[in-house]
């Protein structure tokens, strides 16, 4: 499925003044494209946090903050995609009146791709592109068994095999209880999901993963294809699955080649 990274930072947010589901820039000037970004599975807005600046003034980074983690720490966690999915969708609507592309790794691949889909089930005519990252196809079975209902000490011992979260949050018992309740969400969310009743997208699509990537290979990621009617392309970049993080030059030129491209 995935090696998820807990966030070790839960990061300084500014969020819209419009919705709390979304973390925009504090100086919004003039852009091309506006790009919605969805993290990994125990991962907050903060992940894209920098992308803006690597990514330039034209496109305008929107980051989804999911409740249950950073600035939404307080509030309840969603653990179905088939409940996520319809308020997710609602609190983004007013942010899709002008182009706009999806941006998800991981568990966040997913979300994306089901927002995608909601978008064209409801005819909204901005969606320009959807960018899926480190994330087999969601028909593909899952690799290995799910774990987010196993006791505390077998649970972590799954997450710490999978080397996605920091040691500085696995050896501090005060941390794993902030993030726990988070990460047990996300993991029951994606590990319990399937897609969703809807159509194939028409959206062109294209997805990313790193070549280390032990959680998705390249015939997994082309299986992406079989999403959409419309064009599909894939690359593999050098990395693993946080291949991403921090952005690296050659994915910020990919990424803007790709966007500044769309009509």
């Amino acid at each position: 499925m995935l090696m998820e990274r807990v966030s070790d930072s839960v990061g300084a947010e500014r969020a819209s003044p419009q919705s709390p589901w979304l973390r925009m820039p504090v100086v919004r000037g003039a852009h091309r494209i506006r790009l919605l970004c969805f993290a990994h599975a125990g991962g907050g807005a903060s992940f894209f946090s920098r992308w803006g600046s690597l990514l330039g003034h034209d496109i305008e980074i929107c980051r989804v903050a999911l409740p249950g983690r950073e600035a939404r720490r307080q509030e309840p966690t969603y653990t179905k995609m088939a409940d996520l999915i319809d308020p997710l969708f609602e609190a983004l609507k007013p942010f899709m009146d002008e182009p706009f592309a999806l941006f998800g790794h991981s568990m966040g691949a997913a979300v994306a791709y089901e927002i995608a889909r909601k978008c064209e089930a409801n005819g909204l005519s901005h969606l320009r592109h959807v960018v899926v990252s480190g994330r087999r196809a969601p028909h593909l079975p899952a690799r290995r068994r799910s774990f987010y209902d196993l006791p505390k000490e077998q649970f972590l011992n799954v997450l710490q095999s999978l080397s996605g979260t920091p040691d500085s949050v696995m050896a501090d018992e005060g941390l794993l209880e902030v993030f726990l309740p988070s990460l047990r969400a996300d993991f029951e969310l994606i590990e319990t999901y399937l897609p969703l009743p809807g159509g194939i997208l028409k959206t062109a699509l294209t997805a990313y993963c790193g070549a280390h990537d032990p959680e998705v290979d390249y015939s997994e990621l082309s299986a992406w294809r079989h999403t959409t009617c419309g064009t599909f392309k894939s690359r593999v970049f050098s990395g693993n699955h946080f291949y991403l993080q921090p952005l690296p030059e050659e994915l910020a030129l990919a990424l803007r080649q790709l966007l500044l491209s769309l009509p």
